[in-house]
C-alpha cells in the first residue's frame, strides 16, 4: 500500500507518501500564489525521496479545505487526475480534520476535552472547526466555518461568530470514500 496525500488548502503546498505504517517522504513548499508550479515537482520529489514511482501509488488523499479557491482547485484537480489516470481510489479529507488528528496524535494530553483548529483565511478572517476529544481521536462538533479574526492581546478566545457555515456533509470524513 502506498498512499499519496496532497493538501493545498493553505499557503503551503504539502505532499506526503505513507505506506500504511509510517510516512516515507514529505515535502512542504510555502508559496501562497504558486500552487500550480510547486505541486507536481513536490510529488516527484516525495516519490524520489521514498524510492518509489507513481506506478507504486495505490490511493490518493486530497485535502478539500476550507481554503482559497485557486489553491484548492490545483490540489483537487491534480489528485483527481492522478487517481483517474491510474485507476486508483481517491479520498477527500477536510483539511482542518487532518490538523485536528495530527494535534491529537502528537499532544493528546494537552488538548483537554475539546479544542479549536483554525487556519488563516486571509483578509483578517480564519477558517475554524471545533473538536471533541474521544478515545478514537478528535470528532468534529462544529464547523468548518469562517469568522472574523478579532483576537487582541490578552483577549480570551471565545466561540467564533460564523459568517457562513458549510453543510456538515460538504466536508468528507476520513472514513468515507469521496468522489471529488
Amino acid at each position: 500500500m502506498l498512499l499519496l496525500a496532497i493538501d493545498t488548502a493553505t499557503s503551503a503546498i504539502s505532499v506526503a507518501l505513507h505506506d500504511g505504517q509510517r510516512v516515507l517522504a514529505e515535502t512542504v513548499t510555502l508559496d501562497p500564489r504558486r500552487h500550480a508550479e510547486h505541486l507536481a515537482p513536490g510529488i516527484q520529489r516525495a516519490l524520489a525521496d521514498a524510492g518509489c514511482s507513481v506506478a507504486d501509488v495505490t490511493a490518493v488523499v486530497a485535502g478539500v479545505g476550507p481554503g482559497p479557491f485557486t489553491g484548492l482547485r490545483v490540489g483537487l484537480v491534480t489528485a483527481r487526475t492522478l487517481a483517474f489516470a491510474r485507476g486508483i481510489p481517491l479520498y477527500g479529507v477536510c483539511s482542518l480534520d487532518a490538523l485536528a488528528h495530527q494535534a491529537w496524535a502528537e499532544r493528546k494530553e494537552d488538548l483537554g476535552e475539546s479544542f479549536l483548529v483554525a487556519t488563516d483565511a486571509r483578509r483578517k478572517e480564519v477558517y475554524w472547526a471545533r473538536y471533541t476529544v474521544t478515545a478514537d481521536g478528535p470528532s468534529r462538533t462544529e464547523g468548518p466555518a469562517v469568522a472574523a479574526a478579532r483576537l487582541a492581546a490578552g483577549e480570551e478566545l471565545g466561540p467564533p461568530e460564523p459568517l457562513y457555515l458549510r453543510r456538515p456533509d460538504a466536508a468528507p470524513s476520513v472514513t468515507r470514500k469521496s468522489v471529488l
